[in-house]
């Protein structure tokens, strides 16, 4: 399997064979992304309890989902495989401190044109829903009481 400078498989299929065919190696594949993108001080029991990585997955096992879970992260990343956009709606985004890539607002600016609601969170990282849901909710009622239109007199 070749690995990007980044960690990201080239090639997601051979990736996705292997985890579909083997438990363990669906366990170690998951639980090391836990360790590496979470902000959970060198251990993702710190963060979450070990129910919920096991649950965590065994979704991914009884589906078998891991190639197209891997597939996702090849297609969206890379020089060759970003196609420019613009994004014009009302955004909001909430930086997580111990994201893959941590988000630059002025990066950002140049595609999503109409950032709204912009916040740096304490702590967190990649699946800052799953790790963090009380400050993700937080800042998702918070970007969209920006959007709530006024009462009707």
């Amino acid at each position: 399997m070749n690995i990007t400078a980044n960690g990201i498989p080239t090639r997601p299929q051979t990736l996705g064979y292997g985890l579909t065919d083997s438990p363990s190696g669906q366990a170690a594949w998951i639980l090391e992304k836990f360790w590496a993108w979470t902000d959970c001080d060198g251990h993702p029991e710190n963060i979450l309890g070990r129910d919920e990585l096991l649950d965590n997955v065994m979704l991914y096992w009884v589906t078998a989902t891991a190639a197209s879970s891997a597939r996702l992260y090849w297609e969206s990343f890379g020089p060759k495989r970003r196609a420019p956009f613009k994004v014009t709606i009302p955004t909001g985004v909430a930086v997580f401190p111990k994201e893959i890539v941590t988000p630059v607002r002025k990066w950002m600016e140049a595609s999503y044109t109409n950032i709204r609601h912009w916040r740096e969170m304490p702590k967190g990282g990649h699946f800052a829903a799953f790790e963090q849901p009380d400050l993700f909710v937080q800042e998702v009622r918070e970007f969209f009481r920006t959007l709530r239109l006024p009462p009707v007199s």
